[in-house]
């Protein structure tokens, strides 16, 4: 399926644009052969947004880093204190 548009076809075919975009694809509007918009489904656009605040979060990112290095360590539930 199609998944770049001009402005006056995404204008025509909107509510066929907002099924592509629910079913998880990109869709791209351009304007003289520029991109100029991109419609997202908000499961989508929530997930982006995720990551945003992950990696602008340090401790998140020291963590995944820490993860990637194999310096984690995993313990059971049960091992760890949750403040009862």
């Amino acid at each position: 399926m199609k998944s770049t548009y001009t402005v006056s076809e995404a204008q025509a075919g909107l509510p066929r644009l907002l099924k592509q975009a629910e079913k998880g694809q990109a869709v791209c509007i351009r304007r003289y052969n520029e991109p100029v918009a991109y419609v997202l489904s908000q499961e989508r656009m929530e997930a982006i947004a995720e990551t945003m605040e992950i990696l602008a979060n340090p401790s998140a990112m020291k963590a995944i880093e820490a993860h990637r290095t194999k310096r984690t360590k995993f313990v059971p539930l049960s091992k760890l204190d949750l403040g009862e």
